[in-house]
């Protein structure tokens, strides 16, 4: 008898990058607990660059001081993975999911994370692939479309992945994109002859295709509003 498996979508919109990282640390910790069930943040960011654990900052090709000038921010995380960029137009991912409970180990989580973006960049012809030994994310020949940073702790997820539907691809000439130089970044935008639906209509599909290979049949969507009201203003 197949298991029904249900997963709640938090549909944000434009979420400050640290508020979203308190959300986070706030829900694994009620899914350690099994106060939340599985659930996925589906938002965008204004402009914020990000490190990963391993404070990489010499991939920071700006100094911190002009940041603000070009209006962005940065932000140090405790995920893996180099440096990145979050922005308006890129459909950002959070799953705070138990990977015990769905029987999978953290290198196929990141394998499906890779599969999400390659499916997504199916439905408009584009063919995008895992990237090679030591290059993270998800790319067109040699141009990175999405990216992967992930945080698991005591096997409950959190950050997730980024998919550049149409960002202003001039941010990234400020780093050295998750620590692989020489690479471009490319976009949905960029690398399609299909017409586009909205925004909010990718991220729907991104959701879809996670949503379906990670096993989930039950989606439960919630609304910006719907959840603050839920859960509190400051939650």
């Amino acid at each position: 008898m197949r298991i029904l498996r249900s997963l709640e979508v938090w549909k944000m919109g434009t979420v400050n990058y640290l508020d979203a990282l308190k959300l986070q640390e706030k829900l694994v910790a009620d899914r350690k607990t099994s106060k939340i069930a599985d659930t996925v943040l589906s938002l965008q960011h204004p402009p914020t660059y990000t490190l990963g654990k391993r404070r990489t900052d010499h991939n920071l090709l700006i100094p911190e001081s002009e940041l603000k000038k070009i209006g962005a921010e940065l932000c140090y995380t405790q995920r893996g993975g180099d440096i990145t960029f979050h922005g308006p137009h890129q459909a950002i991912l959070y799953p705070i999911i138990s990977l015990r409970d769905i029987g999978i180990g953290a290198r196929n989580y990141v394998e499906k994370l890779e599969l999400t973006m390659i499916e997504l960049a199916s439905l408009y012809g584009v063919r995008a692939c895992a990237g090679q030994k030591g290059e993270t994310g998800v790319w067109v020949g040699e141009r990175k479309i999405g990216a992967i940073g992930v945080r698991i702790s005591y096997g409950i997820t959190s950050h997730g992945l980024a998919f550049n539907i149409d960002p202003d691809l001039s941010y990234f000439k400020h780093i050295v994109p998750c620590g692989i130089a020489d690479k471009e970044v490319t976009s949905l935008r960029k690398e399609t002859d299909s017409m586009l639906p909205t925004e909010e209509v990718i991220q729907e599909q991104l959701i879809s295709c996670f949503a379906r290979l990670f096993g989930y049949s039950n989606l439960i969507w919630k609304e910006k509003g719907s959840i603050l009201s839920d859960n509190g203003e400051n939650r």
